[in-house]
């Protein structure tokens, strides 16, 4: 009975402080991480950041993808090299994307399968000799209701 009449009092004074730190967390609160918008690439696409010149991973009309290198100014630098291999789709029936040189961009040979929302794996080889780079993301075209971009390019900070 001693131990209840000790610990129920304590235990309630620290869950009476529970929502008021929570209710501190508004806007303009700083808690150590960086509400900041992200950035897209410069044809509004998703930007892979992961390799170093960076890339912007881009969904056309014709639901193919264009990979756009770039340079520290986000202009577009001629693929040469590079060898790029999407995964999407269903994972039980993944389609696997290969690509082509279409001017300053590679192109998928193919269109991404039917579908809104499915988990991509993208796998960038620099050069013949460099390791492949993974980036791994969502592939969600829906459009975003606060920056209207698809939400895969997204640079709201949600």
């Amino acid at each position: 009975m001693k131990l209840k009449s000790i610990v129920l009092p304590i235990l309630a004074a620290f869950v009476s402080c529970l929502p008021v730190s929570a209710a501190e967390a508004g806007p303009g609160h700083d808690h150590g991480h960086s509400h900041a918008k992200k950035e897209s690439g410069p044809n509004g696409g998703r930007l892979l950041t992961k390799i170093d010149p960076h890339a912007e991973f881009f969904v056309t009309a014709e639901r193919k993808v264009r990979i756009t290198f770039l340079d520290e100014q986000s202009k577009a630098v001629a693929p040469g090299t590079q060898v790029v291999v999407v995964t999407t789709g269903e994972r039980a029936a993944p389609t696997v994307l290969t690509f082509a040189k279409e001017g300053d961009a590679l192109i998928s040979e193919a269109a991404l399968p039917a579908g809104n929302d499915f988990p991509t794996v993208v796998q960038i080889k620099l050069t013949p000799e460099a390791k492949v780079v993974v980036e791994r993301f969502n592939l969600n075209l829906s459009t975003c209701s606060e920056c209207s971009k698809p939400e895969y390019a997204c640079v709201c900070a949600h």
